[in-house]
């Protein structure tokens, strides 16, 4: 049985949602699901933006069908050939065999690396700021490559003034019966979420996402329209502000996250003093980590959101304790930038993790490393006070 949703009188939403995926791209915990967004035009010529992942693929073709109501299906356009939005490329043809494929030679190759079909007949080329006319609407394309692929591209609607923004402004989270971002609590229940997705999945491509703000801001934009979460249609601004912070890398919150690796308790407690020294401080907004019981994807979430960050690590093996160290990669391969970082190091004969967590951030833009990193021996002792106090005290003027 169908179920679509009303974007416009002669635009649906035919996608779907997923509740039973526990990773996303098999690394991403998705507690609250995923969906896979995929929009009919209805025009003159029909038109549809992007398929679906394969594990929402019968009720998509479903979708489809009630939505055309016997209508052949003029034009796919493929914004993104990721395979969570083009794994029913195959079936939609099969369908639908008379469909013109629409989108740029980068992404037109790449469609012939996931299947066997005959794309050449089918495909129509297009490229930057070139046009489709289908009756009542003009769709326009603009490139926007590595946001997050190499081949991306998003359509904007020159007549509704829809953006078709491809991963651009998705988040995780499946939709529950309300397709609009205004008919939901999106910054209390959504924008974690919404964070998290940038952060791990565009949040490496800052300069190619302001590149596409760029380009976004000289049309005018009364809906977007992502393939996963909520479509916008209010309150615009919010939301792509939140995309220039997280693409520029500038902190949204005055704020300390800190995020410890403890084996048996002693790091861990130097963390809970130094977060309870900060809050005696005055500081408001802490948030704390145990590497080992958080998923690595929420805390460099976590890290886009604030300004300050603290990290703790027991030296294992002669090295940084290994959720650690994972974390720390991850914020280098995220391209992490313009951050102030405090450290703390323990080990109970070779204290190692300090230097080694240094190297990291330095070969890393924009990092601040605080001075007075603070050297454990198996547990704190009441001599080492003084230098928690004078880590904290770094930490807090810093934000001063």
């Amino acid at each position: 049985m169908y179920c679509t949703k009303q974007i416009t009188p002669d635009i649906s939403w035919v996608g779907g949602s997923d509740r039973r995926l526990a990773l996303f791209e098999n690394a991403f915990p998705i507690p609250r699901g995923i969906s896979y967004n995929s929009y009919l035009i209805n025009d003159d010529k029909t038109v549809l933006l992007d398929t679906v992942d394969r594990a929402v693929g019968p009720v998509f073709f479903e979708n489809i069908a009630h939505e055309l109501a016997g209508k052949p299906l003029d034009y796919l356009i493929v914004n993104h050939i990721e395979p969570d939005h083009c794994a029913t490329i195959a079936g939609l043809v099969l369908r639908y065999p008379e469909v013109h494929i629409v989108s740029n030679k980068r992404t037109i190759s790449m469609i012939k690396q996931f299947f066997t079909f005959d794309v050449d007949s089918r495909a129509v080329i297009v490229g930057e700021g070139d046009k489709l006319e289908t009756g009542h609407h003009t769709l326009t394309f603009l490139l926007a490559p590595m946001v997050h692929w190499p081949e991306v591209m998003v359509t904007y609607d020159t007549v509704e003034k829809i953006l078709f923004s491809a991963d651009a402004f998705g988040t995780f989270g499946a939709i529950n019966g309300n397709i609009f971002a205004d008919e939901v609590n999106f910054e209390a229940e959504w924008l974690p979420d919404a964070r998290r997705y940038y952060a791990n999945i565009v949040g490496k491509y800052g300069s190619q996402v302001q590149s596409l703000l760029q380009k976004a801001s000289a049309v005018e934009i009364k809906m977007i329209c992502p393939l996963h979460g909520p479509v916008w249609r209010d309150n615009l601004a919010w939301y792509i502000e939140k995309y220039a912070k997280w693409a520029a890398y500038t902190p949204e919150d005055t704020a300390v996250m800190i995020a410890y690796a403890s084996i048996y308790g002693g790091t861990e407690n130097a963390a809970n003093i130094i977060a309870s020294k900060l809050a005696d401080g005055g500081c408001r907004n802490i948030v704390m980590y145990d590497v080992s019981a958080t998923h690595p994807s929420e805390i460099v979430s976590e890290c886009f959101r604030c300004s300050h960050l603290v990290f703790a690590s027991s030296t294992y093996n002669a090295g940084i304790f290994s959720g650690m160290e994972t974390l720390l990669l991850d914020l280098k391969a995220h391209n992490l930038q313009n951050r102030t970082v405090a450290l703390v190091e323990n080990g109970s004969w070779g204290p190692a993790s300090g230097r080694l967590m240094t190297e990291i951030f330095t070969s890393m833009k924009g990092i601040t490393i605080l001075e007075n990193t603070l050297t454990i021996k198996s547990t704190l002792k009441e001599e080492q006070l003084l230098d928690i106090n004078k880590l904290v005290s770094s930490i807090l003027n810093s934000m001063r």
